[in-house]
């Protein structure tokens, strides 16, 4: 599968930015699909993933309800909504995917096979 990650922009601190995650290939259903963020200096952390099937979400402890992740099979698409946006979300965010991912993994990196470019996010005090 590939991915393409889109809707990066520079925004104000307390504004929202939406997040599209496009992609292409088959049996897009059978993916997990996660969002990590870097930000320069430091290393990718885990923001956001969906489930396959079902649909289980799962968020990075910094996120405290100010991000939802939703996923439209039709199309391909993973969205993040982004709102109450600080300065130090500032990062480049990237989506990623794998097949049939096993529930402990959906934080790590490493078992990511699909990784689209990163689409930046820059938010001003």
């Amino acid at each position: 599968v590939q991915l393409q990650a889109s809707g990066g922009g520079l925004v104000q601190a307390g504004g929202s930015r939406r997040l599209t995650c496009s992609a292409s290939g088959r049996f897009f259903i059978n993916y997990t699909v996660a969002w990590f963020r870097q930000a320069p200096g430091k290393a990718r952390e885990f923001v956001s993933a969906i489930k396959y099937g079902i649909g289980t979400k799962y968020y990075g402890d910094f996120v405290k309800g100010r991000f939802t992740i939703s996923r439209d099979n039709d199309k391909k698409m993973v969205y993040l909504q982004m709102n109450s946006l600080q300065p130090d979300d500032t990062a480049a965010y990237y989506c990623a995917a794998a097949s049939f991912l096993y529930n402990d993994y959906y934080g790590t990196e490493r078992y990511y096979n699909f990784w689209g470019q990163g689409t930046q996010v820059t938010v001003s005090s």
